[in-house]
């Protein structure tokens, strides 16, 4: 199959690190203040980085060992629990950057309404117009071809990390110790456990990962299949030094009550707290540039999931279209139009960034999950490896990655697990149509069944629960 210009290890890096640095890193140190203190903070984020490092292992190892492969985290579903199996994971990695998308535009038009107030908190009629504007400019310039999209992308990745970088050296200055250990576990500021404030920072980490997956998405597109796994190594591990610093550092710039009183993003209101209104200013600067960039790649990375779902016939042959530039044209256009569509979920609550970024890290789960158990499996019965090669080191990875994505399905809680069973449950008449449209005579094994009556059942559950108030959005 022919493509656009192939995607270097640079570009891949930057794609990587562009995803992940989005909205989230700029209101990073409030959101894990939220409901925790530094003490929580710190554990959490020490799970957070055994946990992401063995998923990156395990996307750098199964793609080295199964380059042909070309799908990322759907064809590892896929190719270790069958079609429904990778349906779900492509289906559910579609959603989560749909929604991460609708996170995005109120966290940059909440920045934007710094400079013009008429956009107030990125919530309102002017910033529904405002996203939908470049909704469709992100969508024309994706259709021109994916390299022009990366070609831009690794422009703005450098540009994104300029004022962070800044933030941390001013912030380095600026750190107190009295501040960070005031109330470390959070004994008279908080009334939840430990465990709790540890819970409530997973999926606020996971959200600010989210992304780490993206050259593995586009491996099909790479120079060379070995700069996918060396890119996503390398983009987690710096993100994870950066993240980590964002975090401690602003808790010893203001305490965590005033974190959690601050507005979006939060980084902003740190740096004005240090330096003045002058670096709130270079900040949101950062942040819009910043988003503009995320919504690029995860605009990107949303089309390209169904449309190589759609070439081998496990989503709707319609979805397996190109135009004359290799761009994905038919799960471009559907894309969009749903991204439009939930952004005027704006009108409906207050909390929309919470919601869409807590519903796209629910979402994302399930491939994450299928991803680390592939991993397990191909380790423990030695497919794609010599039978003299040790495969101890990536049994323990695969086994990591895993018990993380466990623990992960756990920390999202029951509402936001159950609320996202709404959105996969729909995809099992996708899939029907797909095998009917291929003609395949038998649509599910008898798991594959089980699988969807669950899917069904709960979001059924979901419904009853939403209408009767006992989950609010």
């Amino acid at each position: 199959m022919a493509h656009d210009k192939k995607i270097g290890l640079f570009a891949l890096i930057a794609l990587v690190v562009g995803s992940m640095i989005g909205g989230g890193a700029f209101n990073l140190p409030s959101d894990m203040a939220e409901n925790a203190n530094a003490g929580a903070i710190l554990i959490g984020w020490t799970i957070t980085g055994i946990g992401m490092i063995s998923l990156g292992l395990a996307f750098q190892n199964i793609t080295n060992r199964k380059p042909e492969l070309d799908g990322g985290i759907y064809s590892f579903a896929k190719a270790g629990f069958g079609k429904y199996m990778g349906f779900n994971s492509a289906w559910g990695y579609w959603i989560a950057a749909l929604l991460g998308n609708v996170a995005y535009a109120t966290l940059l038009f909440s920045s934007i309404g710094y400079f013009f107030p008429v956009f107030g908190a990125g919530q309102n009629i002017a910033s529904i117009i405002g996203s939908s504007i470049l909704l469709w400019m992100v969508h024309f310039l994706l259709l021109r071809g994916v390299s022009n999209a990366t070609i831009i992308n690794n422009i703005v990745t450098v540009a994104k990390l300029i004022p962070i970088f800044a933030f941390l050296i001013i912030a380095i200055f600026a750190f107190h110790y009295d501040k960070f250990t005031f109330d470390f576990w959070g004994a008279t500021s908080l009334t939840s456990t430990i465990g709790e404030q540890i819970k409530s920072t997973m999926l606020v980490t996971l959200w600010v990962f989210t992304g780490v997956e993206g050259a593995v998405v586009l491996s099909g597109r790479a120079k060379n299949k070995q700069d996918v796994g060396r890119a996503t190594v390398i983009g987690l591990i710096g993100i994870l030094f950066i993240y980590l610093l964002l975090t401690v550092l602003s808790l010893g710039v203001v305490t965590s009550d005033e974190l959690r009183s601050m507005p979006s993003p939060s980084l902003a209101f740190i740096l004005e707290s240090i330096v003045g209104k002058w670096g709130a200013i270079f900040i949101n600067i950062g942040l819009i540039i910043s988003v503009l960039g995320a919504w690029l790649g995860w605009t990107l990375l949303a089309s390209e999931i169904p449309y190589i779902a759609g070439k081998d016939g496990t989503f709707p042959n319609w979805f397996g279209k190109e135009n004359s530039n290799h761009a994905p044209i038919n799960s471009l256009w559907i894309t969009n139009i749903l991204i439009q569509l939930f952004l005027f979920t704006f009108l409906f609550t207050d909390q929309a960034y919470t919601f869409a970024y807590s519903l796209a890290s629910s979402a994302i789960l399930l491939p994450y999950l299928f991803s680390a158990l592939y991993q397990c499996k191909i380790s423990y019965t030695g497919e794609a490896y010599q039978p003299t090669e040790s495969r101890t080191k990536d049994l323990v990875v695969g086994f990591l990655a895993s018990i993380y994505s466990f623990w992960l399905v756990y920390a999202a809680g029951v509402s936001y697990l159950l609320l996202t069973t709404l959105l996969f449950a729909p995809g099992a008449l996708v899939f029907m149509y797909a095998q009917k449209e291929n003609k395949k005579k038998k649509m599910f094994s008898t798991m594959e069944a089980i699988f969807a009556l669950v899917f069904v059942f709960f979001a059924v559950f979901s419904l009853y629960q939403l209408f009767t108030g006992k989950i609010n959005i």
